[in-house]
């Protein structure tokens, strides 16, 4: 029977439905609506729920169909990833459950994954599946709303997907600059970094920006090894409720 799979973000509520690895539909939403859960489960005589939520408000939940085995995504659940993080109950969920998604598409091999959404979270996991911890910094709109909040003189800005070059000549295509160029140039860097220790690794990009990131990219020697995985996080919790059938 297939299986419900739910993201709910920042800012978005992601639903998909698979049959075994094969995603039957998505769509999403911004608002966390039961009666939209409710009609996906009936339409698709959906057994199993998973949720994993960035947010703590989770009334929808009681509003479920009965029928319907809910489990709440958390940290103890990916048995698949050996998880060494130090904290692993602070670890976000999102975070983990885009490890799984990367272990479960990608066995047997190094995964960067980088998930390009309101924050840019760096996540390795090893060709053995463990995974140690990550990084985390502002995300693209992030970056140019601080510059515009926290200055007099800045104005608010919105990326711009046609600049390509190593500068700006008057004050909005300079911060389009220090912002796109800064995140180029820090993506190269985590990259780098983590081939030392795996010279094939798969760079995974997923997020509401993955695809903008993949243009900052494709003339890099980098380009060769980019998967883009926009719904990694749903196919990690996926995975995960795949195991919870077997």
């Amino acid at each position: 029977m297939p299986n419900l799979v739910i993201d709910i973000g920042n800012t978005q509520t992601k639903l998909a439905v698979f049959n075994d690895q094969e995603m039957l539909w998505f769509n999403h939403y911004d608002v966390t609506d039961a009666g939209i859960i409710n009609n996906v489960i009936a339409e698709y005589h959906i057994e199993k729920v998973i949720a994993s939520s960035v947010k703590r408000d989770q009334q929808w939940q009681s509003q479920l169909h009965k029928q319907a085995k809910f489990y709440q995504f958390n940290y103890q659940m990916a048995k698949s990833v050996h998880n060494h993080y130090r904290t692993p109950q602070t670890l976000g969920l999102d975070r983990l459950a885009a490890v799984a998604g990367a272990v479960d598409l990608y066995p047997g091999a190094g995964n960067l994954v980088i998930d390009a959404g309101t924050c840019i979270t760096y996540d390795y996991v090893d060709a053995g599946k463990n995974y140690a911890g990550g990084s985390i910094s502002p995300g693209l709109n992030m970056r140019y709303k601080a510059m515009h909040n926290y200055t007099d003189g800045l104005p608010l800005v919105n990326k711009n997907e046609a600049f390509d070059n190593n500068y700006g000549d008057d004050t909005v295509s300079a911060m389009v600059s220090g912002v796109q160029n800064g995140i180029k140039y820090e993506v190269e860097g985590f990259v780098k970094s983590y081939q030392k220790q795996q010279p094939n690794l798969n760079i995974i990009l997923t997020g509401g920006d993955g695809i903008f990131l993949d243009t900052l990219l494709k003339n890099s020697i980098f380009a060769p090894y980019i998967k883009i995985e926009p719904s990694l996080v749903l196919r990690g919790l996926n995975a995960v409720i795949k195991e919870h059938n077997d």
